[in-house]
C-alpha cells in the first residue's frame, strides 16, 4: 500500500494537466495510464488539435480557453520546446448557421479580433478556397494549431520534474472508497490517496457504471491528404477552417511538412466503446470525406497518405463534464470533452486541481453533473 494525496488515473491531455497543476503546486501526485506513453487508443494523439478563442459553442468558453493560451505558453517556456504554431482560422457558413453564428456571438461578446468576409472577398484572401456565393467567413487571427503529442509529453515531463510519479501500462483493476480517501488496485499493487480524480476519457463511463452516465464514445476517422497544388495550402499561408453546411460539420487543416492536408467531420461518429473501436477505414468512407474536402478546398484532396482514428467521448449537449462524484466527494470526473476540448487542457487541468483539494472550489455550471442526471443521481442516494 503506497500513499499519495491525490492519485490520477487517465494520462492523455486532462490527465497530464492535471497531473501538472497538482505537482507544481506542492502536493504529492501518482498518475496511473493503462497504455505506454504516447499511446493512440484514446483522444490525446494525431500529430494536430486546433486552438481557437471565437467559441461558437458558447461564449463562456472564452475565459477558459484565454486561461489555456497563457499556460500553453507557460508550458513552451518551462519545456523549451515549441507546442503552438499561428495560423489563424477560418469559420464557414451560412450567417444564420450554428457555426457562424456562434462564432459571432463569442467574438462580439468578448471583443475579440476578426473579420466578417463576404464569399468573394474570402476566396480573394485564401486562393484555393471555393464558397457558395451566400455563404460568409469568419477570419480569426489569433487561432492556430497545437502539437498533441509533444504538448501531453511536455505536460508530463513538467509534472514528473515537480515531484509527481507517473506509471504507463499500469490498468485500475478497480478503485474504492477507503475512509475519507480512496484506494486504487493495480497489477502492479494497491495504492492510497486522499484524492481521486478520474481522467479516462472514453473509459470513464466503465469507472463510475453506478452513475449510468449518458455518455457516448464515437470514432472518428481523420484523413492525411497530398494536397494537388504544392504550397496553396501550405500553413504559413493558409487557416485551418471549419465549415458548416447541409452535409454536417467538418475540420480542415493546412498543409504541413511531411503531414499533408489533414480532414475529418466532427459533429458524428460510428457509436463504439474503447474496446470494440473499428480502427480500420473503407474506401467508401474516404472517398466520402475527399468528395466532402473538395467542395471547399478543391485541390486538396490527393493521394491518401495515411488515416486515424481517435475516440470521442460526448455527453447530450457537447459541454464538458468536470465535477465532483456525487456519493464520493473525494473523487472528481473530469472527461466527455465530446471532440473539442484539448485546446483547454492546462486550464481543466487547473480546475480539476482546485476541485480535488479544495472542498470549497466549484465547477462552472455548463460542466456539472447534474444538468443530465438529477433524476440518477437522486435515486442512486
Amino acid at each position: 500500500m503506497r500513499s499519495s494525496e491525490v492519485i490520477v488515473i487517465g494520462l492523455g491531455a486532462m490527465g497530464a494537466a492535471t497531473a501538472w497543476a497538482l505537482a507544481r503546486s506542492g502536493f504529492r501526485v501518482l498518475g496511473l495510464d493503462a497504455f505506454r506513453r504516447g499511446h493512440d487508443r484514446g483522444s490525446s494523439h494525431g500529430k494536430t488539435r486546433i486552438i481557437r478563442t471565437a467559441y461558437y459553442e458558447s461564449p463562456e468558453y472564452v475565459p477558459l480557453v484565454r486561461r489555456a493560451w497563457t499556460l500553453w505558453r507557460q508550458l513552451e517556456a518551462e519545456s523549451g520546446q515549441s507546442l503552438l504554431r499561428m495560423t489563424g482560422g477560418l469559420y464557414v457558413g451560412r450567417p444564420d448557421s450554428s457555426l457562424v453564428s456562434g462564432v459571432l456571438a463569442s467574438v462580439r461578446a468578448h471583443e475579440l479580433a476578426h473579420e466578417l468576409l463576404e464569399a468573394s472577398e474570402a476566396m480573394a484572401r485564401f486562393p484555393g478556397l471555393r464558397l457558395a456565393p451566400e455563404q460568409v467567413a469568419v477570419f480569426e487571427p489569433e487561432a492556430g494549431l497545437i502539437d498533441p503529442e509533444a504538448a501531453v509529453a511536455a505536460m508530463l515531463d513538467r509534472a514528473t520534474a515537480a515531484g509527481a510519479q507517473l506509471r504507463h501500462e499500469t490498468p485500475v483493476i478497480a478503485w474504492a472508497v477507503d475512509g475519507d480517501g480512496v484506494r486504487v488496485e493495480t497489477p502492479a499493487g494497491t495504492f492510497r490517496a486522499d484524492r481521486l480524480v478520474l481522467a479516462a476519457g472514453a473509459w470513464l463511463s466503465q469507472l463510475v457504471p453506478e452513475l449510468g452516465l449518458p455518455l457516448e464514445v464515437w470514432r472518428i476517422l481523420q484523413v492525411h491528404f497530398a494536397p494537388q497544388a504544392g504550397g496553396r495550402y501550405a500553413a504559413d499561408r493558409f487557416p485551418f477552417a471549419l465549415w458548416e453546411d447541409e452535409t454536417g460539420l467538418y475540420s480542415a487543416f493546412p498543409e504541413l511538412p511531411g503531414q499533408g492536408v489533414k480532414f475529418g467531420r466532427h459533429d458524428t461518429g460510428e457509436v463504439c466503446t474503447p474496446q470494440t473501436v473499428r480502427r480500420t477505414a473503407t474506401s467508401e468512407e474516404i472517398a466520402e470525406l475527399r468528395h466532402a474536402l473538395e467542395r471547399y478546398w478543391p485541390e486538396a484532396g490527393g493521394a491518401v497518405l495515411w488515416y486515424l482514428t481517435c475516440l470521442y467521448t460526448v455527453t447530450p449537449d457537447h459541454h464538458f463534464l468536470i465535477d465532483r462524484h456525487p456519493l464520493r466527494p473525494q473523487v472528481v470526473l473530469c472527461s466527455a470533452c465530446s471532440g473539442h476540448g484539448f485546446k483547454f487542457a492546462p486550464a481543466i487541468g487547473e480546475l480539476v486541481a482546485a476541485l480535488a483539494i479544495d472542498s470549497g472550489a466549484q465547477p462552472a455550471a455548463l460542466f456539472r453533473l447534474e444538468r443530465f442526471r438529477r433524476e440518477s443521481i437522486e435515486a442512486a442516494r
